[in-house]
């Protein structure tokens, strides 16, 4: 392999693990497990790691990323930990000026929505996130078998913050940009692309075993909106990655409708959030797709036989699929025991050993 050449395929200690297995839909001892947000503030070791430290500085410590991200598989028993980031710390790397305020998520101080805005989005360096490298090499090496998903957000989500100046519960200035200036549009998602592939493209270079890309809010648009003013970029993203020979994820929440679209864009593994059953969603993303979920968080709040018998239901609809990943819906809340967690980890294993 030359210097300039990708690594063909994940790191040699991963690549028979159960999560890369089921990736590729190929047999696996059990289902695998792994939590979106299983790094965060459920864990009373995390909130102690963090103590006293923003989140985007939190994200820019390779010491405090090592230590987040191995605490899941530390105290769960996942497996595959997920790097511990957030999807603006890209953006942030860049220069653009924004902050992620306790209560409210990541607030853009001067949102974007002219064509002049586009050239405060400069190219991501390798340079620019160097602490991801040093993070991902060191948790590769802590990590041995257990594989470590890379992560970032999609083009539409970042646009979304980007155009709205911070969360939004009904995206219009998200939408009367797409609907309005289709170009400038198009020209910005394009942008937000590159950016996020290169945000990816460190990871992978570094050791990551596979790579997710969160569109967190897909599910405002609908299927038309996605084809045409989505798709594109996110397709890009993945095109990107395709070189490195590591599987490729998306997920979406509130995406039923959108699935045979995300099954499109040129991942191996499709996540579905919990109001499709895995059943339907497999069928809706497609042959050859692999498939995450999808147990509802809120549904970790109940007595430990009645999560159990939710986590059965999605492992009965999950049944006879090549390549089931057992994930939550969305993330994990902020108030779950982690108990449940971990038991609801040693449950699926149990339930589904081969």
């Amino acid at each position: 392999m030359t210097a300039n050449q990708p690594p063909a395929g994940p790191p040699l200690a991963t690549r028979n693990s159960p999560f890369l297995q089921a990736c590729r839909r190929q047999p696996v001892p059990h289902t695998p497990v792994w939590f979106m947000r299983q790094a965060g503030r459920s864990l009373p070791e995390y909130r102690k790691a963090r103590e006293g430290t923003g989140m985007l500085e939190a994200c820019t410590r390779p010491d405090l990323v090592t230590e987040i991200t191995l605490q899941p598989v530390r105290r769960h028993g996942v497996d595959a930990a997920i790097y511990f980031s957030d999807i603006v710390v890209p953006l942030k790397a860049i220069g653009v000026e924004l902050d992620i305020k306790p209560g409210v998520g990541p607030v853009v101080e001067r949102p974007f929505r002219s064509r002049a805005d586009l050239e405060r989005l400069r190219p991501l360096e390798p340079d620019d996130v160097a602490y991801v490298t040093e993070a991902v090499g060191a948790l590769t090496e802590e990590l041995g078998g257990t594989p470590l998903i890379g992560f970032a957000g999609a083009p539409f989500t970042l646009a979304s913050y980007l155009v709205e100046g911070g969360p939004s519960r009904n995206h219009e200035h998200t939408k009367a940009l797409m609907y309005g200036d289709p170009q400038l549009w198009a020209d910005l998602l394009d942008r937000l692309a590159d950016i996020t592939a290169a945000f990816l493209r460190v990871q992978a270079e570094a050791g990551a075993s596979a790579v997710q890309l969160f569109d967190s809010w897909a599910g405002a648009l609908r299927p038309y909106d996605y084809r045409h003013s989505v798709l594109p970029a996110s397709t890009k993203v993945f095109e990107a990655v395709a070189e490195y020979g590591i599987p490729r994820i998306h997920f979406g929440v509130g995406t039923g409708e959108l699935l045979g679209l995300m099954g499109q864009v040129g991942a191996d593994v499709v996540g579905a959030d919990w109001r499709v059953s895995l059943d339907e969603a497999a069928r809706r993303v497609g042959p050859g797709k692999a498939v995450q979920g999808n147990l509802d968080p809120a549904v970790l709040f109940a007595p430990p036989e009645a999560v159990e018998e939710q986590a059965e239901s999605v492992l009965r609809a999950a049944d006879g699929l090549p390549g089931h990943i057992f994930n939550l819906g969305h993330g994990v809340l902020p108030d779950t025991d982690p108990d449940s967690l971990t038991r609801l980890t040693a449950y699926v294993h149990e339930r589904t050993a081969r």
